[in-house]
């Protein structure tokens, strides 16, 4: 019975496998409207290694993610969290063609990432995000959740917000940076690099001593780093 079910789970990866088979590959050196992209060029972000998430055990028999680096011109399993199976979510539920979407905001609000304030009289009378039904959404909140563990930039960024704010909020605000991380991606076509945990804690630290000064500055104090006369 067992190698009756592997050799059907083998026919139903064929599907998949055919379709994406049949996807033009996606021209991605430059913009969509055919200007070059405003931010870093593509080829100056391929220096670091390449560094593929493995996939799980619910993954077709098949190089999946080569496949969906073809089709879309980027690998999004570069992005901490991101593994085949929330990329494959992602590129079938919203597409390739990123045009449709202004801004990497505007993408967030459809996937229903962002703040959705509900004000009456000037006072806001509750606090939250749109219900939408969404499969990309949905993987992204997954890929969030992932990063609990991760030694880099992004798994830093959880950890703290998830102390600070609790896990749903940190879940969603990850969503939400991880959403537009894929936007720029998909449109720009630029590779992800990681810039590491040490990166995010010396600028964590940076943001706080400004901010100290800051405060310092308003109660008439001055603060003096240890050892400086």
């Amino acid at each position: 019975m067992y190698d009756a079910y592997q050799q059907r789970i083998a026919e139903c990866d064929q599907a998949p496998e055919q379709h994406l088979k049949g996807v033009a590959d996606k021209a991605a050196d430059t913009a969509p409207d055919g200007e070059q992209s405003p931010t870093t060029p593509r080829a100056t972000l391929r220096s670091g290694p390449k560094r593929r998430r493995k996939a799980g055990s619910h993954a077709p028999q098949f190089d999946l993610g080569r496949e969906l680096s073809r089709i879309s011109g980027v690998d999004l399993t570069r992005i901490d969290g991101i593994d085949v199976g929330v990329a494959q979510t992602v590129i079938s539920e919203v597409g390739v063609d990123m045009t449709r979407w202004k801004t990497e905001g505007h993408f967030a609000s459809w996937l229903g990432l962002c703040p959705d304030n509900r004000i009456t009289g000037g006072k806001v009378i509750r606090k939250g995000t749109r219900h939408v039904i969404n499969r990309a959404a949905t993987a992204l909140r997954l890929a969030a959740t992932a990063l609990l563990r991760s030694q880099s930039y992004l798994g830093a960024q959880y950890r703290r917000l998830r102390a600070r704010l609790g896990a749903p909020k940190a879940i969603t605000a990850m969503a939400h940076k991880l959403a537009r991380l894929v936007y720029r991606l998909l449109k720009w076509g630029h590779e992800y690099v990681d810039q590491g945990l040490d990166y995010y804690e010396a600028r964590h630290r940076e943001q706080q001593v400004i901010l100290l000064k800051k405060r310092a500055a308003k109660l008439g104090l001055q603060l003096v780093e240890p050892g400086i006369a």
